[in-house]
């Protein structure tokens, strides 16, 4: 069994590259952790904090289109139990550029805020604490 911890990365592409990156960045206080051009056709960057076992790519392969998310529930969900904290990440989303939603699942809006991006992808900031 290895011992260190797998990282995470979450890929999806976009006809907005440099758009959605922004957007992530901005509205989850994000780094670019790296970024490629012309790979076989594609470009993209890839997102996150240095320090934490997942990461976000986001990519477009020239001359293709790919269009909106497919359903309303694609989504990635944060748990953020601080109240201040919480409110401020909400703020930045919007500010960012996000679009506050109601969610299409309802459980999402009892206790968090549900924010879509300018694919149709959505993010939850949960204001709890996540349990197993």
């Amino acid at each position: 069994m290895s011992s260190t911890v797998p990282v995470l990365r979450v890929a999806r592409p976009t006809d907005h590259l440099d758009d959605i990156t922004s957007m992530y960045m901005a509205g989850l206080d994000f780094q670019l952790l790296a970024g490629f051009k012309e790979h076989a056709g594609f470009d993209g960057s890839i997102i996150g904090h240095p320090d934490h076992n997942f990461h976000l790519e986001f990519t477009h392969h020239s001359g293709t289109t790919v269009g909106n998310a497919p359903t309303k529930d694609n989504l990635l969900a944060f748990y953020i139990p601080d109240r201040k904290e919480w409110t401020e990440r909400c703020e930045k989303m919007i500010q960012a550029g996000f679009k506050g939603v109601s969610s299409y699942n309802p459980y999402w809006d009892e206790i968090g805020k549900t924010f879509e991006d300018l694919d149709g992808y959505r993010v939850v900031l949960q204001n709890e604490e996540w349990l197993p």
